[in-house]
């Protein structure tokens, strides 16, 4: 089993200069090049084509859930803001994934790669097959934001910022390795090539304004590290349950298995 980050966010250490918001981007960049899920075992396996189709739809399938409760999650986000123009702001990425009348929305999209994959679209709703570890990271960020202050409830977002390139990758790896993908059913991925770097572009700018002391810059990064392991412990689930064979009582099983 691959090591499993833990689900508390971490300090970001000694010796790192805060000081001001230069210093700021620079530390969240940094905490995205060590510590982005694209760095993960599982997704190696997923965009090289080592894995089979039942692996995918394992992976694609627990994914549902947190896609599911983004607009959760940046609901309450908007709750905590008084000023009109934040929640203005944020508001659009409710729609980006929940969709408009006669507008496809992100969790559409995601629901048209399930169902290319061969799974049941009542099924992957209902979430009743998503590993424990699933669905306890995505609720641990849903109370984050709901818990935490208003700054790290923006910060916690940032890992949009290297969305862009993973998701790239995903889409030439998979169309290139699987011959159960094709570009119609990873149109999640291709729509978020301009969704993400516009949603990151104003968290960052958002955070590196209001974020005025070392402490809050700090409490910042640790947001950021808490979202990239809510995102890594995801996978870890995924590797231990698919590759390595210990799928839990009560989660989905691929029909190779």
């Amino acid at each position: 089993m691959v090591p499993t980050s833990g689900m508390t966010a971490l300090s970001i250490g000694k010796g790192i200069s805060l000081s001001n918001a230069g210093e700021l981007e620079a530390t969240l960049r940094q905490i995205g090049a060590t510590r982005y899920h694209s760095l993960h075992p599982f997704h190696r396996l997923l965009h090289g084509g080592k894995l089979s189709k039942g692996q995918v739809q394992a992976w694609a399938l627990n994914r549902y859930y947190y896609q599911s409760t983004i607009p959760l999650k940046d609901a309450v986000v908007i709750s905590r803001f008084r000023e009109r123009h934040i929640r203005m702001e944020w508001r659009h990425r409710i729609e980006d994934h929940d969709g408009d009348v006669g507008s496809e929305g992100g969790i559409e999209r995601w629901l048209k790669l399930t169902e290319g994959l061969g799974l049941d679209s009542a099924y992957v709703e209902s979430t009743e097959g998503i590993l424990p570890a699933t669905r306890f990271a995505v609720e641990a960020y849903v109370h984050f934001v709901r818990d935490r202050t208003p700054l790290e409830a923006i910060a916690s977002s940032l890992t949009e910022l290297f969305a862009p390139n993973l998701h790239e990758e995903r889409i030439s790896g998979m169309l290139k390795h699987y011959d159960f993908v094709n570009p119609d059913i990873m149109s999640y991925f291709s729509r978020r090539l301009t969704q993400a770097p516009r949603d990151a572009g104003f968290a960052l700018e958002y955070v590196k304004e209001h974020a005025t002391t070392p402490q809050q810059r700090e409490a910042v990064c640790n947001a950021l590290i808490f979202k990239t392991n809510v995102l890594w412990v995801q996978l870890d689930a995924l590797y231990h349950a698919y590759v390595n064979g210990f799928i839990p009582p009560g989660a989905f099983v691929p029909k190779e298995n």
